[in-house]
């Protein structure tokens, strides 16, 4: 009795609350707020996440943000950031001009918003949120913004979907209705420390624990939803004039769970075409592939293989993310603040 239905909500009360994703190296703003108006034009980002593709009711997760400056940051030119440059000879000493010409940011709010929609099984998890984060400089070469973002989220339950069995195939103690909704704030903060080649940033997501019931009974079916900590660092090398490597890691802290964490790597050629593997601790590896088409628009694409039991049943996880630059007036084909 009550197996369809606690199993959900044990997920929901003790695992990853929020959606897993693995090119958020190509979108951080998705998982911290503080990355809103970071560059300076708009980003678009729309993506979508197949987990565990052959397995009926595996989480699909599909999500639309954009971010971006208040206004135009007046002292931003190409040269601060990694254009790609056509002739060779315009490629000598990259890395050297890069840090020369690059410089902390100039004191700007910038303002986000996302929507998602993440489905796994009769559970329907779905937000909505509005960013709002301001950026300063530390120093000459060094920049912080913290950011807020704020918005409501829903989790509903189709119980037409739970399976009790053939000898009880419903239970009197489960709410009867067809879809059950149920709507929570939804709160995040973050910051983020970052230079021409580090980055180091910190979230809280969900920082107003809420309690959810999908019974008729008050004891039972039950569930919380907890804060998430996310801790994030990456380091940019210059490995010569035409290609960069990117290492990088992200760090995952949620009540009652073991800390878990992922190790990334991105390898790009010229700012146009890039590579790059993840190993999610005790879960998963995955392959990376992405492409700046031009100064509008980007993509990115990844397929994850799991470790856990369930690679016996699953033919992988396929992510792709579909980026739109608006207001690039720089032409830049590469960000400036992140990579």
């Amino acid at each position: 009795m009550f197996v369809t239905i606690l199993s959900c909500l044990a997920t929901l009360a003790k695992a990853q609350q929020q959606p897993f994703y693995t090119q958020y190296v190509l979108n951080p703003f998705i998982s911290n707020p503080a990355l809103a108006g970071i560059e300076n034009y708009w980003d678009v980002k729309l993506s979508y996440r197949n987990q565990w593709q052959g397995i009926e009711g595996a989480p699909k997760t599909i999500y639309l943000t954009a971010q971006g400056p208040f206004k135009q940051i007046k002292y931003s030119k190409p040269t601060t950031s990694t254009v790609a440059p056509t002739e060779k000879k315009k490629r000598k000493n990259v890395a050297t001009n890069y840090w020369t010409n690059y410089k902390s940011i100039i004191p700007h709010a910038g303002f986000g918003f996302s929507i998602l929609s993440d489905k796994m099984g009769p559970i329907n998890r779905y937000a909505a949120n509005a960013s709002y984060a301001y950026h300063v400089g530390l120093s000459s070469r060094t920049s912080i913004s913290a950011g807020l973002a704020g918005g409501v989220q829903g989790i509903s339950l189709n119980t037409d979907q739970l399976n009790f069995g053939v000898t009880n195939p419903s239970d009197p103690a489960v709410a009867t209705n067809n879809v059950v909704n149920k709507i929570r704030p939804d709160i995040s903060l973050g910051v983020w420390l970052y230079s021409a080649f580090y980055f180091v940033g910190a979230s809280a997501q969900n920082i107003v624990p809420s309690k959810i019931n999908y019974s008729n009974s008050t004891q039972q079916g039950d569930g919380l939803l907890v804060p998430q900590i996310l801790l994030s660092a990456g380091y940019k090398v210059f490995l010569n004039d035409y290609l960069t490597f990117l290492p990088s890691t992200m760090i995952r802290m949620v009540s009652n769970t073991p800390v878990s964490f992922d190790i990334n790597a991105k390898w790009q050629y010229r700012d146009i075409v890039w590579l790059g593997a993840s190993y999610r601790h005790s879960k998963s590896f995955a392959a990376m592939f992405g492409m700046n088409i031009n100064s509008k628009l980007n993509f990115g694409y990844s397929y994850d293989i799991t470790t856990s039991s369930l690679k016996y049943a699953t033919s992988g996880t396929h992510e792709i993310v579909i980026g739109i630059l608006l207001g690039n007036r720089n032409r830049i084909v590469c960000p400036r603040d992140f990579w």
